[in-house]
């Protein structure tokens, strides 16, 4: 764990990354931001009401006279901002709208990527993945061949580091859906150190039993391969096939994948969000994210239940996914 977290501080160092979080008020979010500016690798900034989120700051002992604190309603770009989101929105949006949006912080944070004045945000220790989701995929949207975000986790253990995905967002991807968060899941790995091995999950391993189900995720990892045909994807394997090299030899013994796959997709959001649940209680494994893929700028979602060790380290993933 400290390992990877080394990793991305060196890789950060000098570039000069900013981060806001929109939740100024909340204790946690605070001790998260001072820490950050304490360190001095990316900078944070804080949304919020001037008088609420210093008096916050105040009450929990944190000094924070070094951050930068922006008061969306005080804000002398205001009015751009409410100009470019009508623009952004594309007759979706009144200036009157857009100023009564641009109320709520994690608009108002959104539109500070949008208009490149930072480079990524943290939100949802106070709001819900809606609250925090909806703006980005109005605002930023998805890259250009993506039809849909997604949720990836790093799931680690004593060194080892796996790619679970999607994990938050997708209820039921689609074949092409499926494909496309395979090839974002493999750029969340490179990013964090990991070379992708990839392997399109399901119930059953190459063609041991024949359903709607497990036929979505055959052609899954076709488009994959189509789309990235220099990666290494295969399916669809049940998880030990795909996990444990024994058993990939008796059921997958001509797939590239030989049980050594560290980039998991799940075929729905049942699965998905179960399977890391499982292996975070059960198994032991430090559950990182979720991380957002497949956005034009990096927003990411916290659990309502965080830390602030989960939002300094989630804002630490979030400056690195804005350096590629």
């Amino acid at each position: 764990m400290a390992d990877l977290f080394e990793g991305i501080r060196k890789t950060l160092e000098g570039k000069g990354k900013t981060i806001v979080l929109p939740e100024g008020e909340d204790v946690r979010i605070l001790e998260a931001a001072v820490h950050l500016q304490q360190e001095g690798i990316i900078t944070p900034v804080l949304l919020g009401n001037e008088e609420a989120v210093n008096k916050a700051a105040k009450d929990s002992g944190f000094d924070i006279s070094e951050i930068k604190l922006i008061d969306p309603a005080n804000a002398s770009y205001f009015e751009e901002l409410a100009e470019k989101f009508v623009e952004r929105r594309a007759g979706k949006a009144t200036i009157e709208q857009a100023r009564e949006q641009l109320k709520d912080v994690n608009y108002f944070g959104t539109m500070l990527i949008y208009t490149g004045r930072v480079d990524g945000l943290v939100s949802g220790a106070a709001h819900s993945t809606a609250d925090t989701v909806r703006p980005a995929l109005q605002i930023i949207k998805t890259k250009p061949g993506i039809s849909k975000t997604s949720g990836a986790f790093i799931m680690m253990k004593e060194g080892e580091r796996l790619i679970f995905a999607d994990c938050a967002i997708t209820v039921n991807p689609s074949a092409k859906e499926l494909a496309e968060i395979a090839v974002e899941s493999t750029k969340t790995a490179k990013a964090f150190g990991i070379d992708p091995r990839v392997a399109m999950l399901s119930f059953s391993t190459k063609g041991s039993a024949v359903t709607e189900e497990t036929e979505k995720v055959v052609e899954a990892a076709r488009i994959a391969k189509e789309l990235a045909p220099d990666l290494l994807i295969d399916g669809e394997f049940q998880f030990d096939a795909a996990y444990v090299p024994s058993v990939a030899a008796k059921k997958a013994p001509e797939s590239v994948i030989k049980g050594d796959a560290n980039v998991f997709i799940f075929p729905t959001l049942d699965a998905g969000n179960i399977g890391y649940k499982l292996t975070e209680r059960l198994g032991g494994y430090e559950a990182i994210g979720p991380i957002l893929q497949g956005l034009n700028g990096p927003v990411n979602d916290l659990s309502r239940g965080c830390s602030a060790e989960d939002v300094y380290k989630l804002s630490i993933i979030t400056a690195a996914q804005s350096l590629s």
